[in-house]
């Protein structure tokens, strides 16, 4: 299949559309300045080849895409017990920020991809490195781009001063006794975990070990995880990866993707290839107006599902 040309068929009919419909997540200072006219598209195959168009080149801020990768850095180095003992595995069907849920399940998070969920599991990367984590973060990422991949300061400052959700979030946690480390040292790592800048196409390129089974992307003999334990990511990206859409999204859509209030998406084809979108403008749901557009277009003309 001429990838290439479908990438670029796909951004020729959308990014006319960009900044039309939808609204950029206006909560973080940072985020509220980027331009709604974005549209970017990039994949991955699982033999390397890669394509891209519009602006799927141009790096963004990766938000809640973050939490797939902070979640395999976490799985990599800790025991499934120690790992689950306080995050879920359930979907939410509750905003990505959600207080109540959290309250009626006594600070136990329902999944890792909800902002409460991906706390705890900052919570225990802090535990595992110590004053090191964000730099084990950006190395891991850097490892599996294959290039330097770093923080977006100005994202990571001004979601600190705003996010006042995410430490009612945690300090709610840390009451319950679901929080092992000082809340602002988690949440320091937190807000520069979202704020990570990459490119549709590195995301395409980073995320490409959920296609091979945990095969490192870019390394032959590599592994990133297990196969069991991609196929436990790829399972919770289908069942949890886009909020409260999560069902929507695996009807119309039919493949494991994760989202970020950033404008992102990526989504696993297993077997096959990684894909990623990148538009700032969000529907309810806190998901990419346009990438949702774009990546139903790519199944439709692909024919490529998990079902």
């Amino acid at each position: 299949m001429d990838f290439q040309r479908l990438l670029d068929e796909i951004a020729h009919r959308l990014m006319h559309e960009a900044g039309r419909e939808g609204a950029v997540a206006s909560y973080i200072p940072a985020l509220a300045r980027v331009s709604g006219a974005h549209f970017g598209i990039a994949l991955r195959t699982c033999e390397g080849e890669e394509a891209s168009a519009g602006d799927g080149r141009l790096p963004f801020s990766i938000q809640s895409i973050s939490k797939l990768f902070t979640l395999t850095l976490a799985m990599r180095h800790m025991s499934e017990d120690a790992l689950w003992a306080r995050i879920g595995r359930e979907p939410s069907g509750n905003p990505f920020n959600s207080l109540v849920q959290l309250e009626s399940e006594q600070g136990k998070p329902r999944n890792p991809f909800i902002n409460a969920g991906a706390i705890a599991v900052a919570d225990r990367l802090v535990g595992l490195y110590g004053a090191d984590a964000k730099g084990e973060l950006l190395a891991f990422m850097s490892h599996l781009a294959g290039e330097p991949i770093g923080f977006d300061h100005e994202v990571a400052a001004s979601e600190a001063a705003t996010g006042y959700r995410n430490y009612a979030l945690a300090n709610f946690m840390k009451s319950f006794g679901k929080l092992d480390h000082d809340v602002d040292t988690v949440l320091d790592f937190y807000f520069h975990q979202c704020a990570l800048s990459m490119s549709a196409l590195q995301l395409a390129r980073t995320a490409g070990y959920l296609c091979r089974d945990g095969a490192h992307p870019c390394r032959e003999g590599a592994q990133v995880v297990t196969e069991r334990q991609a196929r436990r990511i790829n399972a919770l990206m289908l069942t949890c990866g886009t909020y409260d859409a999560a069902g929507d999204v695996a009807f119309h859509i039919g493949l494991p993707c994760k989202s970020g209030v950033g404008g992102g998406i990526v989504a696993v084809v297993p077997d096959r290839l990684t894909l990623a979108v990148w538009s700032p403008a969000l529907d309810a749901t806190g998901n990419s107006l346009l990438g949702m557009k774009a990546l139903a277009l790519f199944a439709q003309r692909t024919g490529l599902s998990i079902f």
